[in-house]
């Protein structure tokens, strides 16, 4: 994995994409809307409450196309089969089991999403969940940044609690999201940057950007502004779970353990179980 220098030094947080939107949910979900330019035509990504979703859609006058779901827990579900009521066609992970789904999906298929003019290629990223998926797009609209709705895998400025998959999975589909172009917004599922680039910087304290990314979180939060989206090259630079190669993380990981980790699986395990006990 190639980690590179941020491309602005002055402000992390990428601009959103013009043609989605944040609907928050619950204390900290967030559900993506997906607008076609022009059009009434409108796709939700993991909506765990329909609620807010039907406000939005009532109030801009929107009709729901698409359900994209990333995993099966409730939060991420939880509005499927009310939303589903309005013609939607509901699109989800293969190998998990989610009322309502029309289509499963897994790695290596392709979604079309016609009239948004989307379209997905499915990404297998195992860890969370025993059978997680995450969604690419090469671009959509005028707009040309790749998208990434990466549901509870990758996270700004941190990644999911290995619930049903193993440490070693979880870190082979980070990698295969770190992949992606460095100019790709990540929409994920959560507010959670503040407390994750808290515990960036305490894995790399030395880390100039990682401290300059918090800050500007910290000033965000107090604003009550999302940090969602960032991008793929930010992450590379601040995120300590896509950085497990590098010598201060390294040495992060091995005053954990109390020896050199063997391999980058056991770097992640001890950084992921630091996180998960982390205040």
């Amino acid at each position: 994995m190639t980690v590179t220098p941020l491309q602005t030094s002055r402000y992390h947080r990428a601009q959103p994409h013009p043609q989605i939107e944040a609907i928050r949910a619950f204390s900290d979900n967030y559900i993506w809307l997906i607008r076609a330019p022009g059009a009434r035509a409108a796709a939700v990504v993991d909506p765990g409450d329909a609620g807010p979703v039907e406000a939005v859609l009532d109030r801009h006058g929107l009709e729901l196309s698409a359900i994209v779901l990333t995993h099966h827990h409730p939060d991420h579900t939880g509005g499927v089969v009310r939303l589903k009521a309005r013609g939607a066609l509901v699109i989800g992970p293969r190998d998990e089991q989610i009322q309502g789904v029309d289509r499963r999906v897994a790695g290596g298929d392709a979604v079309e999403i016609a009239p948004l003019g989307l379209e997905l290629e499915v990404i297998d990223v195992p860890g969370h969940t025993r059978g997680h998926i995450a969604y690419h797009a090469r671009r959509l609209g005028e707009d040309p940044r790749p998208l990434l709705f990466s549901g509870d895998t990758l996270f700004a400025g941190g990644c999911g609690r290995v619930f049903e998959g193993t440490p070693e999975q979880m870190l082979s589909s980070l990698q295969r999201l770190a992949a992606l172009p460095e100019q790709t917004l990540v929409y994920c599922a959560h507010e959670y940057t503040l407390s994750n680039l808290r515990f960036a910087a305490a894995v790399e304290p030395q880390c100039s950007e990682v401290a300059q990314r918090l800050q500007e979180v910290i000033d965000e939060r107090e604003q009550g502004l999302a940090t969602v989206p960032s991008s793929m090259g930010v992450e590379l630079a601040t995120n300590p779970f896509l950085r497990t190669a590098q010598p201060a993380v390294r040495a992060a990981a091995a005053a954990r353990l109390g020896r050199e980790p063997h391999s980058e699986a056991e770097c992640f395990a001890a950084l992921r179980e630091w996180k998960n006990v982390f205040r």
